[in-house]
């Protein structure tokens, strides 16, 4: 199957006096540096048309005087130059001042915007970065049931700024997912294009009532009709395969694993509810870390988020200045978040986790020092053999899909290198809020979690035994609408021993 150019799917309808009425057509954090590169642009292309602009006025002025000089001459050839002064200035303009000209119209006003152009190009995304943004909206459009008119018009939930996507904006996405062989939304951004260009084709028949007379809008639009009809033609012979596919696209796209399901329902905010037995026995109370001398006369807010696995939440526990701390020390490092690979060992990237990560050692920073004090403290365990803070920004379309933070039996070198065993606990600062989309879910008991800044949640990884709590597998949702800030520190079990003790059943 062949895709072609959307220019050749269109046809132009309509020009009214020359002019036609065809419309023309990640993370976060560097994703605003790009915002600011294309600003830096777009003045150096106002400044490059002015520079144009004003070569074009002395050019006009230039060829105004001439006119009228030389519309003088031409009817009296003999007499204007029968005065000495018309002679002289004939013979200056035509050896110097017609150079001068010359060079004018030669100079090259685009150079200082090429420069810029060339300078700031280093920083523009690729194709695979594009590839990337595209892919996003298609998770996005799966994950919260959108369909292509609700994305292409934006209506989305919490959004300040409104943006629409153009015909040729959802043919693209058609054919990036085409390319990634991802025919389901190809078939429904293809549709969507056509969809909007039957749109322009309606404004444009309307164009033609207003001036029926103009002969290539009517040239156009016979032409137009004869390819509707043959595509008409063509439509009724391919009714049957039509509906073949068309059952095979419903087939692939309720294809998913139940976890899948669970997953995309829970990130919408239709997963389980709790019973209300199950509900009263979660509770909101004063902590201060089982007697801890920094909490007793200061002890801080926490509320129980699930009961099984048990996973609380702790409010107003990082403040807002922390948080931009944080944030600016781990800008400068964030790359492409990374796992663990369960047959090496080794942090590499993966499909599956679409963010951005730094990490942070509380050497390098006293309020990073001062918040790892603060997890040991609260949650009793030693912090000395956790690994570093960890934070991810995650953009439009950023997710972390459902996994374990523990190494599975089947995995006994995931921390080999570490060599503080497995990861006992999490705790998770949420760093901002959230317009929609970004809650942190658990598939397999219904649980999601909600971003709230400020907060933290914490829950135990393995039972005290030291097997793994595999109701714990958990997800980041794909951020909707809003920016993601987290920031993680995964507790492991050297050093717990007198902490949380071992017991002898497997499951306590």
């Amino acid at each position: 199957m062949q895709i072609l150019g959307l220019q050749e799917l269109e046809v132009v309808l309509l020009f009214w006096a020359g002019v036609s009425f065809l419309l023309v057509p990640v993370e976060r954090c560097h994703m605003t540096d790009l915002i600011n590169t294309e600003k830096d642009l777009v003045v150096s292309l106002k400044d490059y048309i002015k520079a144009e602009e004003s070569k074009l006025e002395q050019i006009k002025k230039w060829a105004e005087k001439l006119d009228q000089l030389t519309d003088t001459a031409t009817k009296d050839p003999e007499g204007f130059l029968g005065h000495p002064v018309n002679a002289f200035k004939l013979m200056k303009r035509l050896n110097t001042e017609w150079g001068e000209l010359e060079s004018l119209v030669l100079k090259d006003m685009s150079d200082g915007f090429i420069s810029n152009m060339t300078i700031q190009r280093q920083f523009f995304p690729n194709d695979e970065d594009q590839t990337g943004a595209a892919k996003a909206l298609l998770r996005l459009q799966d994950t919260y049931n959108l369909d292509t008119d609700t994305l292409s018009r934006g209506n989305l939930p919490g959004v300040k700024h409104k943006s629409f996507l153009t015909a040729e904006d959802c043919f693209e996405l058609g054919k990036i997912a085409y390319t990634e062989a991802d025919y389901y939304h190809t078939e429904l951004w293809m549709e969507q294009a056509l969809k909007q260009l039957e749109c322009r084709l309606a404004r444009s028949l309307t164009c033609m009532c207003v001036y029926p007379e103009h002969q290539r809008a009517n040239g156009n639009m016979k032409y137009f009709e004869y390819i509707m009809a043959k595509e008409k033609e063509a439509n009724k012979s391919s009714t049957d395969s039509e509906e073949q596919q068309e059952k095979e696209t419903e087939v692939k796209k309720k294809d998913y694993l139940p976890e899948r399901r669970k997953y995309e329902m829970l990130c919408r905010g239709e997963g389980l509810k709790m019973t209300p037995r199950r509900q009263k026995r979660l509770f909101c109370r004063y902590y201060d870390g089982n007697r801890n001398p920094r909490y007793i006369l200061g002890p801080v807010k926490q509320e129980d988020e699930w009961d099984k696995p048990r996973i609380v939440r702790f409010l107003d526990i990082i403040s807002d200045e922390e948080i931009e701390t944080v944030k600016e020390l781990a800008k400068p490092r964030l790359s492409r978040a990374t796992v663990h690979d369960p047959e090496t060992g080794k942090l590499t990237t993966a499909h599956y986790r679409v963010s951005k990560s730094a990490w942070l050692s509380g050497y390098e920073s006293p309020v990073v020092s001062r918040i790892n004090t603060r997890i040991q403290d609260l949650t009793g365990l030693d912090v000395s053999t956790a690994e570093e803070l960890q934070v991810a920004n995650y953009g439009v379309g950023g997710q972390y899909e459902p996994h374990f933070d523990f190494a599975r039996k089947d995995e006994p070198d995931a921390f080999k290198e570490l060599g503080t065993g497995n990861r006992i606990a999490t705790w998770l600062f949420y760093m901002s809020d959230v317009s929609a989309g970004g809650a942190t879910v658990f598939p397999e008991v219904g649980a999601s979690v909600w971003p709230r800044k400020g907060t933290a949640v914490f829950w135990y990884n393995l039972f005290p035994s030291g097997e793994g709590d595999y109701s714990t597998r958990h997800a980041a949702c794909p951020v909707l609408v809003g920016n993601k800030w987290v920031s993680n520190k995964w507790l492991h079990e050297r050093g717990q021993e007198f902490r949380r003790p071992c017991t002898l059943s497997e499951l306590e």
